[in-house]
């Protein structure tokens, strides 16, 4: 088999890459072409994100690939987090900057929302969990404030969608990242109509949309001769980041779940198809598109984030390495203090050790003090996370986990590695680190007929990447931390 090029564009809240893929004889290797910085812009009191620059650090990645890799990928594909779009005017024209999903504009949108329609309905309508930040909820404070940008627009597409039609100049959304926003039907690739009636929302702006592995469009010329590219397909890949993330995860058999583990925590299992119950609905569980009709029955856990911003915080008094705050941590003692990690108040406080500080305080604990205290309070609460997670899942499904796969950037952390297989008593495989990506260009492959299904694609990715195994061996009395833990919910 001769190789083949692919260059995924992989997009988070903090950076984002440009990935080549070169598949030859039914294995993976990656190469980073590009990598950049992702921030929100603070502008008037509302945060943004600035879609321009990044779509020029994408077209940055792709002349990289050509001229300093001499390398022509087959196609390109990108995938972003969710819930988060662009509003275009009947010119075809972006209606400003998008909004970034932490601004505070939706703090009160869910209540407002309940108001018109009660959780339960809306639950059992979309199967999404509830965050402030999702799509329907934005809409709705749009609607509520009487935003100007929304009563011009004529389209949305959602932040990968939008990058794939300034590549491509086609309007399509594609399945996976539609599936965040919370105004789709379970399981289906149906827009679902009582929501948008019950917050407002114009239907019309809602376009075509696609599945995973469909080809958008191929590069306009304009791109061509900025790039130095030929005439290549642009696919929609699995472009939820997480979609793009399982579709790696390097499984066989059954009763194993996931943790994308990076800004979010994102913990869960492959279901054949939606979870959707008053159960379900109490515990929050979200029921996100997967490819080949696939759902990700998922809880959204707020992950790196906490220690990325404490870092960012850190940083200002004498720059730390992430290893050096997971040292911090062991040298810290375990179990003195606990967070709920999906608290409000963790969101975007502005000061994350401060706001761990005030959350300890206000609910009678230790309150940490040393930066290995805070470190180790995020790790231990994340881990006991993941355990009540897993039992939820397991309460759901009535099938016992027997093992968890972590894959994303978190999967490089030694130490949590460890804590979790300890705490969750189950082996803990860790990797590919760049599942996303991986995930990503596998999509694209599929979609050009380098390979055939989901199954081989795991096939490929197991061979191509090393997974490493932790196996319980607690040292520490976890089911004692755990109920202390489980009275914070």
């Amino acid at each position: 088999m001769s190789k083949q090029y692919f260059l995924a564009f992989d997009l988070g809240a903090s950076s984002g890459r440009a990935i080549l893929g070169i598949l030859e004889n039914k294995k993976l290797n990656l190469v980073e072409v590009h990598r950049f910085k992702n921030q929100m812009l603070h502008i008037h009191g509302t945060w943004y994100w600035n879609i321009f620059s990044l779509f020029d650090e994408l077209k940055t990645g792709l002349k990289k690939c050509i001229a300093d890799f001499n390398i022509q990928p087959g196609s390109i594909g990108t995938d972003t987090w969710g819930v988060d779009y662009a509003l275009l005017n009947k010119e075809g024209h972006a209606v400003g900057l998008p909004f970034a999903y932490r601004d505070h504009r939706t703090d009160k949108s869910m209540e407002e929302f309940f108001k018109l329609m009660p959780p339960k309905e809306t639950y059992l309508l979309s199967g999404i969990q509830f965050l402030q930040f999702n799509s329907l909820f934005q809409l709705f404070s749009s609607v509520q404030t009487k935003y100007s940008g929304l009563s011009i627009a004529e389209n949305l597409l959602f932040t990968p969608d939008f990058l794939n039609y300034l590549f491509t100049g086609e309007k399509k959304i594609e399945y996976t990242i539609a599936s965040t926003s919370q105004l789709l039907t379970p399981g289906k690739a149906e827009w679902e109509p009582r929501l948008f009636k019950a917050a407002a929302i114009p239907i019309k702006l809602m376009g075509e949309i696609v599945q995973p592995g469909t080809e958008i469009g191929k590069l306009l010329p304009e791109i061509q001769a900025e790039t130095g590219c030929r005439e290549i397909p642009c696919i929609a890949v699995a472009s939820h980041d997480t979609a793009s993330a399982v579709v790696s995860v390097p499984a066989k058999g059954e009763n194993w779940a996931y943790l994308s583990s990076g800004t979010w925590s994102l913990l869960g299992i492959e279901s054949p198809e939606p979870l959707v119950s008053e159960k379900t609905l109490e515990m929050n569980f979200t029921n996100e598109g997967g490819v080949e009709g696939t759902t990700r029955f998922l809880k959204n856990i707020m992950g790196m984030w906490l220690i990325q911003e404490c870092k960012r915080i850190w940083d200002e008094e004498k720059e730390l390495g992430w290893q050096e705050i997971v040292d911090l941590s062991n040298g810290a003692q375990s179990f003195r203090c606990f967070i709920n990690p999906d608290d409000p108040g963790f969101l975007n406080p502005g000061n994350m050790p401060g706001a761990i500080q005030d959350y300890c305080k206000k609910t009678g604990q230790f309150v940490p003090q040393t930066k290995g205290e805070i470190a180790r309070c995020i790790y231990d609460s994340l881990v006991l996370k993941y355990k009540f997670t897993i039992k939820q899942v397991e309460s759901v499904t009535g099938k016992k986990i027997e093992k968890l796969h972590i894959i994303g950037g978190g999967a490089n952390n030694k130490m949590l590695n460890q804590l979790t297989a300890d705490a969750l008593g189950i082996p803990v495989f860790a990797g590919p680190t760049e599942a996303t990506a991986i995930g990503n260009i596998m999509i694209q492959a599929k979609a050009m007929g380098a390979v055939n299904s989901l199954a081989e694609i795991r096939d490929i990715v197991s061979r191509s990447f090393e997974v490493v195994e932790y196996s319980p061996s607690p040292k520490l009395d976890w089911e004692a931390a755990y109920q202390k833990f489980e009275n914070l919910h």
